[in-house]
């Protein structure tokens, strides 16, 4: 009996080793590599941010939508607030603004870039991914310098948001670590060499910056897109309805020219003269900031996606 439980004692003793291990942030760059290392150095530094690219990026983005502060008119004041319900909790999207102590006017490029590819907080936290760092991680590290550079020309914003409202066990912010490993992949956005430069602009901005996928998905009881329902629609993650299946499918945009939908991006305004409302008027206010190139890009690519068939809900 008494060896029995030694034995208990020992498994437990290297469950609670391994969990901890698993769920470091270091065991993440260990598998995955460090996406930020090169911007840790000063040959890494050698250049001022693009703060036009920089700006093009914050739009394209979409980062007013959840980080101003709700009920202003300003939507360049990121001092976050907003409450992002979810099945898992409530998360309250953080001041993103410059900030020396409430934001993030403290932090290095490489701490900026660490946070969007790897989720992980300059003093070594895990981010939820209810921050789409998922869709992050494909930008390329010089664009996300840039990106940095832009958010730290607007105003700094005081003022902290609230913890998030999680339940037990997902208040566990390490257990996210082994969520990192099972479904962050770490890999930045390759062209494809067999299609041209405006279908590869357009995929880069649709599945990095644009995180559109993150919406427009259903997601499997861990809370990750399941890839063969990418695009496709799903619930809506905030409990209003459903989100649109985007695939030129006959449930979707099939059949929509890609200057329709360069324009749906640009007024919100949809081939049977109806207008966006609701998260998607939002995301129209960003686009319409970004260049008729990158609009047109993005059409390119949506429409050229394998069609899918939408997201029913339960009848």
């Amino acid at each position: 009996m008494r060896k029995a439980l030694l034995g208990l004692v020992a498994l437990a003793l290297v469950g609670i080793i391994g969990f901890f291990a698993l769920t470091s942030p270091s065991a993440y760059r260990l598998v995955r590599g460090n996406p930020s290392a090169d911007f840790t150095t000063p040959a890494g530094l050698n250049r001022p941010p693009n703060l036009e690219n920089g700006r093009i990026l914050f739009f394209a983005g979409g980062c007013t939508s959840c980080h101003a502060v709700p009920s202003q008119d300003d939507k360049l004041r990121l001092g976050g607030g907003y409450p992002l319900k979810s099945p898992f909790g409530t998360f309250h999207v953080p001041n993103i603004s410059p900030h020396k102590q409430d934001g993030i006017g403290s932090w290095s490029t490489a701490d900026f870039i660490r946070a969007m590819q790897e989720g992980t907080s300059p003093d070594g936290r895990h981010y939820y991914p209810a921050f789409p760092y998922t869709s992050y991680q494909r930008m390329s590290r010089e664009d996300l310098a840039d990106l940095f550079g832009f958010i730290m020309t607007l105003a700094p914003v005081e003022g902290r948001t609230p913890d998030h409202d999680l339940p037990f066990p997902f208040n566990i912010r390490r257990g996210v670590g082994l969520w990192k490993l099972a479904f962050l992949d770490g890999k930045a956005f390759t062209p494809d060499p067999s299609k041209s430069a405006s279908w590869n602009r357009g995929a880069y901005l649709v599945t990095g910056a644009g995180h559109c996928a993150e919406c427009h998905s259903e997601r499997n009881a861990a809370g990750a897109i399941i890839e063969d329902r990418r695009f496709a629609g799903g619930p809506d993650p905030e409990g209003r309805g459903t989100v649109p299946n985007i695939t030129p499918h006959q449930s979707g945009i099939g059949g929509w020219a890609p200057e329709e939908l360069a324009t749906l991006l640009k007024t919100g305004e949809t081939p049977l003269f109806d207008t966006v409302g609701g998260p998607m008027a939002a995301v129209v206010a960003n686009t319409a900031q970004i260049p008729d190139a990158d609009r047109q890009a993005m059409a390119e690519y949506l429409l050229s996606l394998p069609p899918r068939p939408g997201f029913k809900g339960p009848e």
